[in-house]
């Protein structure tokens, strides 16, 4: 029997009781299959649910084969080795003790050979050269998810199950996940906003408040859907305004004529020349007449206006939202930043940052690439005043907005509100709630715990609290903005710095989002 995950009306709410799938109805054969849709639609919960790590309230998942679930997050445990990683720990005591001659017959009979062979190219696959006694908290947080990745090829499964697995990596380690799915045999259900590993996929399937939407091909062919959706949408709310127009003009047509009728009647009564008789059946059949079309026109309002929400509720859903940033008035030639001679690192006898010199001026766009370990965030912390430097001069010459891909700004216990707030003393309330309403935060979401936010908000947040100031800062740092947006809030915050007439300094390995960006300038580190 062919390997397969089948989910039949399936249904799950989060421990608050709010539903998040309801009688859900999805299918995976071997193929690799992207699953997106913006944070908060379940896109997690879906992994962990056909891992069997979760409990559907409602409804069958049936599984032909094995899934094996890699998360968002690898977490080493202390001591914790690449051979636990892999689970062959065991295994490699015995190869151990059997070249020492300290293995018994029965311990042969079961030494495999081969062993250290295929743990060297399962992690060879994804770009690592390490010892199986390597630890796992010697290695970088890149380094680390690929291993993750590696070890659960190494156990071949039937379905490898991801959750966002380029989020840490490197240019280097991006494209060995790539190639890595492109040449995949078995089935993969990935989790992912990366739009390069997106293309990759066979099918699409996008969660929203709409449901499950499955669409055939890679990124390119479900964008391609997506906008015709989108256009078919804004017909559709086009539509249902021009009805709703046309029916309350009706409506005020009726109900005009109704009077004119009526005041007649009082005017015949009044001059008294047909039977009283007549004229009081004439009024009831009018009333009867009158309050019947009054219904019908109320029943026809009602539909109006429930096919209205309708409409505006898919085009919000399909459209997404925008992230408004305002002008800062940064002038062409005036200095930014300026770094001479920089060295910095946590190590003073062996600094990751030598003698770096950078100078932005005007609303320039500069991106600092290089490897994992080459000192980028540790290359930002400097310029932000979070680490001294060992060495040389830093002079930022205007206020700057950090946005580190952790957003420590965001503090737990606090609301967004109080977020912003705290970055900006002298704001209002009102100022706040008008900052946060631009990047998507409206009325009572300005008074949510900041605990609350998903990854996807909790970015949108961090700018909201960082740029919605009037006038936002001239300089914005980003450190890998994307790694917890989805899709949409992706192409929002494209949208919002296509407009932002600041200077830029950014650190991403997403190919697709410093292409929107357009650099002026990229400025290439080496690892020591």
């Amino acid at each position: 029997m062919p390997a397969s995950v089948s989910l039949s009306g399936l249904s799950w709410s989060k421990p608050d009781g709010t539903r998040l799938f309801t009688d859900l109805d999805l299918s995976f054969l071997p193929e690799r299959a992207g699953i997106v849709g913006r944070n908060g639609t379940g896109k997690t919960t879906l992994l962990r649910l056909i891992a069997g790590e979760l409990a559907p309230a409602a409804g069958h998942i049936r599984i032909a084969g094995t899934v094996a679930l890699m998360r968002q997050d690898v977490m080493a445990r202390p001591a914790e080795t690449i051979a636990d990683l892999f689970g062959v720990r065991a295994a490699l005591d015995t190869l151990a003790r059997a070249e020492a001659g300290l293995a018994d017959a029965d311990m042969l009979a079961d030494a495999d050979w081969t062993l250290p062979a295929r743990i060297e190219a399962a992690l060879l696959r994804l770009g690592l050269s390490v010892s199986p006694c390597t630890g796992l908290g010697r290695l970088s947080g890149g380094q680390q998810s690929r291993a993750a990745l590696a070890a659960l090829v190494f156990a071949a499964p039937d379905f490898l199950l991801l959750d966002e697995p380029t989020n840490n990596l490197d240019r280097t380690g991006r494209d060995a996940v790539r190639a890595l799915l492109r040449d995949w045999r078995g089935g993969a259900i990935i989790a992912s906003h990366d739009r390069e590993l997106l293309e990759e996929m066979d099918a699409i399937v996008e969660l929203s408040a709409l449901g499950a939407q499955r669409y055939g091909g890679n990124y390119s062919a479900y964008r391609q859907r997506k906008d015709l959706e989108l256009d078919a949408a804004a017909r559709d709310l086009t539509h249902a305004k021009k009805t709703r127009a046309d029916t309350a003009r009706r409506a005020r047509q009726a109900t005009e004529r109704k009077a004119r009728k009526d005041s007649a009647g009082r005017r015949a009564r009044a001059k008294g020349g047909q039977p009283r008789i007549l004229l009081d059946a004439a009024k009831g059949r009018a009333d009867s007449s009158g309050g019947a079309g009054a219904r019908l026109r109320e029943d026809r309002r009602a539909a109006a206006d429930a096919a209205l929400a309708e409409a505006r509720e898919k085009v919000a859903i399909v459209q997404g939202f925008r992230m408004e940033i305002a002008q800062t008035g940064l002038a062409a030639g005036q200095t930014v930043l300026r770094v001479d001679a920089l060295s910095g690192g946590y190590d003073p006898a062996d600094p990751v940052i030598r003698d770096l010199s950078l100078q932005i001026t005007g609303p320039e766009r500069v991106v600092i690439a290089g490897p994992n370990g080459s000192g980028k965030t540790t290359l930002l912390r400097l310029i932000t005043g979070q680490m001294a430097p060992l060495g040389g001069m830093i002079a930022c010459a205007m206020p700057h907005a950090l946005l580190d891909q952790h957003l420590r700004l965001l503090e737990a216990g606090q609301t967004l509100q109080g977020s912003f707030r705290a970055l900006h003393p002298d704001a209002t309330r009102q100022a706040a709630h008008a900052a946060l309403a631009r990047f998507g935060f409206r009325a009572g979401d300005a008074l949510r715990d900041c605990t609350t936010l998903s990854g996807g908000e909790r970015l949108r947040a961090g700018l909201a609290c960082t740029l919605g100031a009037v006038p936002p800062p001239g300089l914005l740092i980003l450190d890998e903005p994307t790694n917890h947006l989805d899709l949409d809030g992706i192409a929002a915050l494209e949208a919002a710095l296509a407009g932002y007439d600041g200077a830029v300094l950014a650190v991403s390995h997403d190919a697709a989002f410093l292409d929107a960006l357009a650099p002026d300038r990229v400025v290439q580190l080496s690892p020591r």
